[in-house]
């Protein structure tokens, strides 16, 4: 979540006279994630999150984010579906982006999650899984691999400004995954696509909440894991791999999907490719994020670290 698109006490006000939800208390900005603009809007009737769609989320993506968020509501999964306005819309238009009001969910996202909490996560993974077995859009992954190399390109040398060599570590990383990807040979579904530890809301060692599926999309099912196995399984800045958070997340997961020998020996190719599409598109954002953006820009290299330890798992099963 971050503030690109500043909204008006008045155009807010306004705003959610379409809605049966009472009249504004207050709204405030969100300042954490790099994607769109968000508000927690507070009213009368009650407290909502208010997202405005910015330009790396395509209006057009939003029935099937919408879709996918309604049909997980109605599986009983803790998602947060947006709320129809008087008319049963869901999609609006607020300072000329698309816009939701979106249900507020109870809970906190973790800094430093416990191996009950990642069990916790990974079987609300497994749980989000299974229930969309009988979800029938699909939606090509606007982060997938045949991505990675277009956005390293337009990064470019520029990486090198962020590290010495940058461009150069993950231009071989790439070169490795992609000659060692076996994605047509692995099951797909709706994914999430980006369940880090702040799209997930716990009170305690309970799941809340899962949040945030601007990302979501149809592609490899294990990947999914893979990318919250890099996300929950090490410290804020890459290091620190904590194999107890990890073998939680994977152990909880395989109550629903236990994985198949074939998935066992792809993960870290995944993983590894996990680490490589998250440290480009921060690096994307660290270089092109506005100066005057209320945003927190990531730590490209903070998955660099990352990259390294499944390169290391990599090197050690080979041998």
């Amino acid at each position: 979540m971050a503030v690109y698109t500043h909204v008006s006490a008045e155009a807010l006000a306004a705003f959610l006279q379409r809605y049966d939800v009472g009249e504004l208390i207050s709204a405030k900005g969100i300042a954490e994630g790099v994607e769109n603009s968000n508000y927690l809007v507070d009213t009368t009737r009650g407290r909502y999150i208010l997202t405005l769609y910015e330009k790396r989320v395509a209006a057009d993506d939003l029935p099937f984010f919408m879709a996918l968020l309604d049909h997980l509501d109605t599986k009983g999964l803790p998602v947060p579906p947006a709320i129809k306005d008087r008319a049963g819309e869901e999609i609006q238009e607020l300072e000329g982006r698309p816009a939701c009001l979106i249900k507020f969910l109870s809970g906190v996202s973790l800094s430093h999650p416990t191996p009950a909490q990642a069990h916790a996560a990974g079987d609300a993974m497994g749980a989000m899984h299974r229930a969309v077995a009988d979800f029938t859009p699909t939606r090509p992954n606007s982060m997938g691999i045949e991505t990675w190399r277009p956005l390293f390109e337009r990064c470019g040398r520029s990486m090198d400004d962020i590290a010495s060599g940058l461009y150069d570590d993950l231009g071989h990383a790439l070169d490795a995954v992609e000659a060692n990807w076996r994605g047509a040979d692995l099951d797909r579904s709706a994914i999430h696509a980006d369940l880090f530890p702040d799209n997930v809301l716990m009170i305690g060692n309970q799941v809340t909440g899962l949040i945030d599926f601007y990302f979501a999309c149809t592609d490899i099912r294990v990947y999914d894991l893979a990318v919250m196995h890099t996300a929950w399984a090490f410290d804020a800045k890459g290091g620190g791999y904590d194999a107890a958070v990890g073998e939680a997340l994977i152990a909880s997961y395989e109550q629903h999907f236990p994985l198949s020998p074939f998935e066992r020996a792809q993960f870290q190719t995944l993983a590894s490719g996990a680490c490589i599409r998250f440290a480009l598109s921060r690096a994307w954002d660290w270089l092109n994020t506005p100066a005057d953006a209320l945003v927190m820009r990531k730590d490209p290299l903070a998955y660099v670290r990352r990259l390294k330890h499944y390169d290391a798992e990599l090197v050690k099963r080979s041998v």
